[in-house]
């Protein structure tokens, strides 16, 4: 995580845009996944990340396509 962070130009523009996308799979997260489990809770937190931020950039792509 730090590396990604560090090879960033701007790590500060990085995290702006990831806030939403984190901020959704939180409380995702919070609300629906109780697996006993802090390891698999961890790793379905980050797929849902991923899955949110996967949806915002391909509709951001598709609206700003010039």
């Amino acid at each position: 995580m730090y590396t990604l962070l560090a090879q960033q130009s701007a790590p500060a523009k990085f995290a702006i845009q990831q806030l939403p996308a984190f901020g959704t799979a939180l409380v995702i997260a919070e609300i629906w996944y109780k697996l006993g489990s802090f390891s698999l809770e961890c790793v379905a937190f980050l797929g849902t990340w991923f899955l949110i931020d996967f949806a915002v950039s391909s509709v951001q792509s598709s609206l700003f396509k010039s």
